[in-house]
């Protein structure tokens, strides 16, 4: 039997650009031959853009929306996450240097569990407000 394949997974966001560059740097990816920032001086409004791997696989893509409320998890207000990406480092020191390096490109920290001895973790909200967390795994 024939199933689909996860192409990538599609993040929403009212500016695309700087929400991949975002996650460019954060994660190490690269942009699709064609979405790459353009060098001429040029504006960018692209709406559609894709963040490749090392071998050239999709992982992430943005789409342009008019706008975007931020989610609101994890307080009890009306905005729910829907959708979040889970991240994983091999240890708590590489927990913190990544809570640094998230929170220097734009990110903000919505709940530290880094207590927790079965699963230390940081939830962050990206800067469109899409949580992600990244844990030791």
């Amino acid at each position: 039997m024939s199933h689909p394949r996860l192409l990538h997974t599609v993040l929403d966001a009212e500016r695309p650009r700087e929400l991949a560059e975002f996650y460019r740097e954060l994660l190490g990816l690269r942009y699709r031959p064609g979405d790459e920032i353009p060098d001429d001086g040029s504006d960018d409004e692209a709406d559609w853009l894709v963040l490749v791997d090392d071998e050239g696989h999709r992982a992430l893509a943005f789409q342009q929306v008019e706008t975007l409320p931020r989610a609101s998890w994890p307080r009890p207000t009306p905005v729910p996450m829907q959708l979040h990406l889970d991240m994983t480092v091999p240890s708590a020191r590489e927990l913190e240097r990544q809570r640094e390096r998230a929170i220097a490109l734009g990110a903000d920290v919505l709940l530290d569990r880094t207590a927790d001895p079965d699963e230390p973790l940081y939830v962050f909200a990206d800067p469109a407000g899409h949580p992600f967390c990244v844990f030791v795994g």
